[in-house]
């Protein structure tokens, strides 16, 4: 295991449960455990990350790498470790202690005579942690497998977690696959007190803007963005470079602190329309690093699917994940133990494609609402006429401008395209609540501390995309292939100087994180400035239906989800269909999600 793991209350599976959790091996390197009649607790990590302390009372498990901004608490984790940092700063301060701590982690607070317990996640979701609450059982850990195989809980699965699962290619937290087990919200706290659970937020993403010109935001984002890389580097630490315009700056900020090239690893694809490699290779030509290319084959995929399957506490579907192992574990054959990747960028500094576009259909509630009643709107759905050109295109605009922030963005999910009952047998939908998903989304969306739209959809972002998928997808994947992974561009100092710039510093007109790149010019070579934003996808839906031993195991795995009785087969049968015209790429994404679902269930004896 990697991570920390416990219970609170009285069970007799003490050894049992632990060396379960362990792999089998109560004495593995690295594990740290303790239990007595009313706890239990472990820890392990290959990357020295994990601590437990038992003191005055106390017991604590802890996941990550804090920074204590107290002075006392720092030294103590220098001095007896982060773990007993924790237990004397929850004496000190209690619920106040997250507050003085950044970074990355993940702790449990466990008070056995007082029957009471406090679980904390880290501001960014970086860590994770789950856990379920049964009669006087607390379980908690970095797994939610491993909470689930706690004997008070059990691996029940939660037909909802599959309907999330399959809308947003992942299952978000709060839920998790299994009934009655949850996971902490980054920033999140939740205590046991008196028997009763109670969770609230001891951070919120503050968007207050600044009021500050552009000289001086530049040079405090530059100073923050220079000391955040040389706290993120470390003994034997490379990085991630895609060619992008996050990990070209962490490259060039971190080859500027060493004052020296560093080492990078980039993938590519030969395959049209995916390969980034040229644009890696303009920023390492830029800081002369000293660069190391793998370019990924359909064979890969194969390889990587079951391996995916297996290191993944619940089912995940981004099909991304293949392209950053391979590249983490060619990091780790080159003898690196740490990289540090890009993340976080786009959603702290307004890079996504979808924050302009939403722009242009937010711009329609500044028609006067006369116009857009008495005549955009009749226009646009004149019957016989609105579905030619060029009619259907403003009846396409004005229906998605109508749906409304943030379900706008939904507008081309997968299960919004095509009638539930088309999709799903009759018994799931009966099952699950639909509007659950839309409602999660709408949650975060309303509760940011902002009324501007950019503001709340990077607030949405931080939850979704970043926290619920790419630290999920990167964090696993670089931890499967040996190596430690760091994200400088979400360095909690970082992240605050971000939240309080003026809202159109970060979206200027269609222009993307105009701040970011104006205050990086100097930095960046001028063709990763301009260039359009591409992402790290896997050509999936195209090689399936080139390389035979991809093609059999998608037609087996869908075969064998089939039978699970959730999703109508005419549905997939449709899929594979469609997939083999020209939209191969589009339906390969539910087509991964499907296969990569069944192959989760499979892996874990589902």
């Amino acid at each position: 295991m990697d991570g920390i793991f416990g219970w609170l209350g009285a069970d007799g599976a003490h050894q049992d449960l632990i060396r379960q959790i362990a792999g089998g091996d109560a004495d593995a390197a690295g594990l740290r455990r303790y239990h007595s009649a009313e706890l239990g607790l472990a820890a392990q990590s290959r990357f020295g990350k994990a601590d437990i302390a038992v003191e005055d009372g106390h017991a604590v498990a802890l996941m990550g790498r804090p920074r204590f901004v107290d002075a006392d608490l720092a030294r103590v984790a220098r001095e007896t470790g982060p773990a007993a940092a924790v237990a004397q700063g929850w004496r000190s301060h209690g619920a106040g202690l997250p507050a003085r701590m950044q970074g990355n982690f993940a702790f449990a607070v466990l008070e056995p005579q007082a029957k009471k317990a406090c679980l904390v996640l880290d501001r960014m979701g970086a860590e994770r942690l789950g856990y379920a609450h049964r009669g006087d059982q607390l379980v908690f850990g970095s797994s939610v497998q491993h909470v689930a195989a706690h004997p008070a809980v059990g691996r029940n699965i939660e037909p909802q977690a599959i309907y999330d699962y399959l809308y947003f290619h992942n299952i978000p937290a709060p839920r998790s696959l299994y009934r009655g087990v949850h996971k902490l919200l980054p920033g999140q706290i939740v205590t046991l007190e008196n028997g009763r659970l109670a969770t609230r937020f001891y951070w919120h993403a503050d968007y207050t803007p600044h009021d500050a010109g552009f000289d001086v935001q530049r040079d405090a984002f530059r100073r923050v963005l220079d000391a955040a890389v040389r706290d993120a580097d470390g003994p034997a630490t490379a990085a991630f470079l895609s060619g992008g315009t996050d990990s070209s700056t962490v490259v060039g900020a971190l080859t500027a602190a060493r004052g020296g090239p560093v080492d990078t690893f980039s993938i590519g694809f030969d395959a049209e329309g995916f390969d980034e490699m040229a644009y890696a290779r303009c920023a390492a030509a830029r800081y002369d690093s000293r660069r190391h290319e793998y370019y990924l084959k359909p064979a890969d995929i194969v390889t990587a699917i079951p391996l995916i399957a297996r290191e993944y506490d619940e089912p995940f579907g981004n099909d991304s994940a293949v392209p950053t192992y391979f590249c983490a574990r060619a990091a780790r054959e080159a003898g690196f133990g740490r990289m540090l990747a890009g993340d976080g960028g786009d959603e702290i500094f307004g890079g996504n494609a979808r924050y302009a576009k939403q722009k242009l259909f937010e711009n329609y509630f500044r028609v006067p609402a006369p116009l857009r009643h008495g005549l955009i709107e009749p226009l646009a759905t004149l019957p016989g006429v609105s579905d030619h050109f060029p009619l259907s295109k403003l009846k396409s605009y004005v229906r998605q401008a109508n749906m409304g922030l943030p379900l706008r963005m939904e507008s081309y999910n997968f299960l919004h395209r095509t009638p539930l009952d088309q999709i799903f047998a009759a018994d799931f939908v009966a099952a699950v609540d639909p509007s659950a998903a839309d409602a999660a989304l709408t949650e975060v969306y309303a509760r940011t501390a902002s009324d501007h739209y950019i503001n709340r959809m990077m607030h949405l972002d931080l939850k979704f995309t970043l926290a619920d998928n790419d630290l999920r997808k990167v964090g696993t994947m670089t931890e499967a292939a040996g190596v430690e992974v760091a994200y400088p561009l979400l360095d909690d100092r970082l992240v605050a100087l971000a939240n309080h710039l003026p809202v159109d510093w970060k979206v200027r007109g269609q222009a993307l994180r105009w701040f970011f790149k104006e205050a990086l010019r100097d930095l960046l070579p001028e063709e990763i400035i301009n260039k359009r934003k591409h992402g790290f996808g896997l050509p999936f839906g195209v090689w399936s239906t080139q390389h035979a031993p991809l093609a059999e195991l998608v037609h087996d795995s869908l075969s064998d989800f089939k039978r699970r009785g959730w999703v109508q087969p005419g549905y997939l049968d449709h899929m594979l269909a469609m997939q083999r015209g020209p939209h191969a790429s589009y339906y390969g994404v539910m087509i991964w999600v499907v296969m990569m679902l069944e192959r989760w269930l499979q892996a874990n004896a589902h």
